[in-house]
């Protein structure tokens, strides 16, 4: 940073600033926590010295304050994949079933919008089909935030619920599965080429909620990268030219995703790759009957409060998935 001619590209320079920044930021978290220890472990020797219930009281909410800021710390670390600091594009649709798959689509459409809001991300829906009875045929989802691919990753896989149905007369107990894909939304940084000629590009009017202007205008865009047979939609914003950057955004994400998947596999270093939406191919099992019971198939981590996950406490699953994803990486 110190070369006469580093502003000369003023990108990658931006870019190796933000980076130093990353750094200097986590250097300096690792010795805010070391001081901590340090000044603790201080203060517990004079608590041994001489009791006193002011101190032993003021040593337990430094404790209590220092546990957390080190949770935090270990949670960056774990956050240092290429693209976790990215933001997240996400897509949900239920598997075969019909209206109890679909159903089952729109709750986690609601808990992922409700773990979102719990952690400050911004949640927004890019297009949305409704089902003919009820839930969601299928949605896209932009969700922007600090690290949200990063902690969001996890969730990329199918999904099994076993419940009693509301749809089924009898209350017979029915299984409903949903495939929930996660890539990181690409920047600037990186260069996608599409060539104009391989999409077409399809306006319509939008179906879902979003104010007056919608049924008026053919503002909703559909293009398709006729090479891959990839299709992005989108239907949220106002502006036929809106929606369009919007989906050409997805596209450029989806292409990229696409290219990092074949170099993975030409590593061989794609693991449980998920497919079909059915037996087998699930990463967590959500059990609402005969027990409650919600688990992840990968880190063994349960708890029984369905409710609390539903309503979008995933961090714990999230943690989890970090730590198991690292010892994958890195095994003993």
């Amino acid at each position: 940073m110190a070369e006469p001619d580093f502003w000369n590209d003023q990108d990658n320079a931006r870019k190796l600033i933000d980076e130093t920044n990353l750094l200097k930021e986590k250097r300096d978290s690792f010795l805010s926590l070391k001081q901590g220890y340090e000044d603790e472990i201080t203060a517990l020797d004079l608590l041994r010295e001489e009791p006193d219930p002011d101190l032993h009281q003021e040593v337990e909410e430094d404790l209590s304050k220092l546990q957390d800021e080190f949770h935090e710390y270990e949670l960056d670390l774990l956050l240092s994949g290429k693209y976790d600091n990215h933001n997240a594009l996400m897509e949900i649709h239920p598997g075969a079933g019909g209206t109890e798959a679909m159903d089952w689509a729109d709750m986690l459409l609601r808990m992922y919008q409700r773990y979102c809001e719990n952690s400050g991300f911004k949640f927004e829906i890019n297009d949305y089909e409704a089902g003919e009875e009820a839930g969601v045929k299928s949605v896209s989802i932009r969700i922007v935030g600090k690290n949200a691919y990063g902690m969001l990753k996890s969730e990329n896989g199918v999904h099994r619920l076993v419940r009693i149905s509301p749809f089924d007369s009898a209350k017979r107990r029915h299984t409903s599965f949903a495939s929930v894909e996660v890539i990181p939304e690409v920047d600037d940084s990186i260069q996608i080429d599409i060539d104009p000629k391989d999409l077409r590009i399809d306006v319509y009017r939008s179906s879902g909620a979003g104010g007056q202007h919608i049924n008026k205008t053919s503002s909703a865009v559909r293009i398709t990268h006729l090479p891959t047979g990839i299709v992005t939609t989108s239907q949220a914003q106002r502006s036929q030219i809106q929606n369009r950057e919007t989906a050409m955004n997805e596209l450029r994400a989806k292409l990229f995703h696409l290219e990092e998947e074949k170099k993975r596999k030409q590593k061989q270093a794609l693991k449980g790759e998920q497919k079909e939406i059915g037996w087998g191919s699930q990463i967590r099992s959500y059990v609402f009957h005969p027990y409650n019971l919600v688990k992840d198939l990968r880190t063994g981590h349960e708890t029984a409060d369905t409710k609390g996950v539903m309503d979008g406490d995933l961090q714990p699953f999230i943690y989890a998935y970090l730590q198991w994803r690292l010892s994958q990486e890195n095994p003993e």
